[in-house]
């Protein structure tokens, strides 16, 4: 693989600490939830973090895909992840749930569904999940 753009963000602390990328543009506290035995402190969580850049990165692949077949895309059109985190059925620790809601008004039904199929393909975290959980696409 050809790297456009490489980046380093580093945790300290767990669940409970800090996580900052190495050029200082981003900084969060992180706080377990409650529903894992945390303090559900004010902080953000790997899930929301994981949530967060899947929807962007998804959203940034229907853009292309709809700029490949020449469809504009509306203001609102959106990409909601939805992440959950839980015992794995096979006991051997935890694992994740995703549910990507996309949102693209304006977009015929079956366009629509065109256009988020071929995102699923190109989009890099579909790529690095692919195989290894299962996420489920709705349109709205």
């Amino acid at each position: 693989m050809n790297i456009l753009y490489a980046t380093k963000a580093t945790a300290t602390g767990g669940r409970d600490g800090r996580a900052a990328s190495e050029d200082g543009r981003f900084t969060v506290a992180l706080s377990t939830p409650k529903e894992l035995g945390g303090n559900g402190g004010e902080g953000t969580n790997p899930e929301q973090l994981f949530g967060a850049g899947y929807s962007a990165c998804f959203l940034g692949a229907v853009k292309y895909v709809a700029s490949q077949k020449k469809v504009r895309l509306s203001e609102e059109t959106a990409v909601t992840a939805t992440v959950g985190i839980g015992p794995r059925d096979d006991g051997k620790g935890f694992g994740l749930d995703v549910a990507l809601a996309v949102t693209l008004p304006g977009v015929e039904a079956a366009q629509a569904r065109e256009i988020v199929d071929a995102a699923h393909v190109v989009c890099p975290y579909s790529e690095a999940t692919r195989n290894n959980l299962n996420v489920r696409i709705s349109i709205n």
